[in-house]
């Protein structure tokens, strides 16, 4: 399977655009409104999206899922992030770490591919990581969801206070698809 004949199931306009500068042309993103296991772990969601997005779509797909592992809370949300400032907000996710001295936190992107006909065990998972922290409040106006809060190690900024090609060159999302890369051309495929 090659990347030019995926499609990117999102309904994300940011991660669409930051895909298609990751892969250098346009790609083709389409919504699929499909129910979302709840479970910490990337792996565990990414496959299990691809798999139903696959069927749905009935052809090839790649998905992402993404989010933070906060160290003082052993990793949660995960991959619960998104409901977690959906259903409050980005300062809420902040505030929450507050009481915590610990503000450490990894930036995660999975990454996952799998056809219509896919099994489980048939689909290709990879992660990107990048280790950092969250701010004490949102800062910044480039990037999307909380990039506002996540400060690469390393860095006092931000990734929306970097300028796009900054934070593409280091991010979570941009050393999934490196893996991805590999991997794929690792199986030849």
């Amino acid at each position: 399977m090659k990347l030019d004949g995926l499609v990117f199931i999102t309904s994300n306009p940011g991660k669409a655009r930051e895909v298609a500068r990751f892969l250098g042309r346009e790609v083709k993103a389409v919504p699929l409104d499909l129910p979302e296991i709840q479970d910490v772990s990337f792996d565990v969601v990414a496959r299990r999206k691809a798999l139903d997005a696959a069927k749905a779509a009935g052809t090839p797909v790649l998905v992402e899922d993404s989010g933070l592992e906060v160290a003082a809370w052993n990793g949660f949300p995960g991959a619960l992030t998104k409901w977690i400032t959906v259903h409050s907000s980005q300062e809420t996710l902040a505030r929450m770490l507050d009481g915590f001295a610990d503000r450490r936190a990894e930036a995660v992107s999975a990454l996952a591919i799998a056809g219509p006909d896919d099994r489980e065990g048939d689909v290709l998972v990879v992660e990107g990581r990048v280790k950092g922290s969250l701010a004490t409040e949102p800062r910044g106006a480039n990037g999307f969801g909380w990039d506002v809060l996540f400060i690469p190690d390393g860095d006092t900024r931000t990734f929306a206070e970097m300028e796009l090609g900054e934070k593409d060159a280091i991010s979570h999302r941009f050393r999934a698809f490196e893996a991805l890369r590999r991997a794929l051309a690792a199986q030849k495929l």
